[in-house]
């Protein structure tokens, strides 16, 4: 077998599924609690902003702002399930269970445990936004089925959202770490990116701040598919997610077998 340290490009074979299934079956010790967390603070961020400011703001884009904000809270809250899945999670199984070390004892390589992780981070982050999006559909603030199309792309973000979180994981030295990303770039994205108000509204500069990083670009393609409407310029909004992505899991890839490796 080819060593997986002779490149710099990730190498991951399927044997990540096996990492995949096994915090599958951990997490469903753990998921009532779980889901509560994931699920509880998206739909207040949705019945508060929607309910209370909506009465303020009334229309937006053609539509009331429950509708608008709804796309907006599934994008955001599969960042922050991906995020924190990628930051917390992973590096406990890192640095305080040693789980990792534990598999590299098996046939798994590096890679794949890292790709693996980035898998299950995107996993937890569709199902924290599906959950959403059912709800949002109880509620009526759903056009048509075409919001299903939204769902590979939320499966997509969450994989970049999950990669970049492993980034930081790699170079945190304690839980407290994670705050400075928290801050410095999930909370940054949350409020400029189009998730509570529309981005063409926000100064010109801020806009191309917003459309430097990558949740701008999945509000933009899910609110039309949740609206009734179809997207524009898909392939640049998809490109500039997927370019995080692999250039996230390529760096976390190899800041992890350095740290690990070494």
């Amino acid at each position: 077998m080819p060593d997986p340290t002779s490149t710099w490009l990730p190498r991951p074979s399927l044997r990540f599924v096996a990492v995949w299934r096994r915090n599958l079956l951990v997490w469903r010790k753990l998921l009532v609690p779980s889901m509560l967390g994931n699920f509880g603070e998206p739909i207040l961020y949705l019945l508060a902003f929607g309910y209370g400011f909506g009465r303020l703001v009334g229309d937006l884009d053609g539509m009331s702002y429950m509708v608008f904000i709804a796309s907006g809270i599934i994008c955001s809250s599969a960042m922050f399930t991906a995020s924190f899945e990628g930051m917390y999670s992973a590096y406990t199984r890192m640095a305080e269970q040693n789980t990792w070390l534990g598999m590299l004892a098996t046939p798994l390589t590096l890679d794949d445990i890292v790709f693996a992780e980035a898998i299950w981070a995107a996993s937890k982050g569709l199902i924290s936004a599906t959950t959403i999006l059912v709800v949002a559909a109880v509620l009526g603030l759903v056009s048509d089925a075409r919001a299903l199309l939204a769902l590979p792309v939320i499966f997509l973000a969450a994989f970049t959202f999950g990669a970049l979180a492993l980034v930081i994981t790699a170079l945190a030295r304690s839980y407290d770490f994670f705050l400075y990303y928290f801050t410095l770039a999930v909370t940054p994205m949350l409020l400029l990116s189009g998730v509570f108000f529309p981005l063409q509204e926000l100064p010109d500069w801020v806009q191309t701040l917003a459309l430097a990083l990558p949740l701008a670009h999945v509000v933009e393609i899910v609110r039309p598919l949740m609206t009734g409407s179809w997207p524009t310029s898909v392939w640049p909004h998809l490109a500039v997610i997927v370019g995080y992505g692999a250039a996230a899991i390529i760096l976390a890839t190899a800041l992890i077998r350095r740290r690990l490796l070494r």
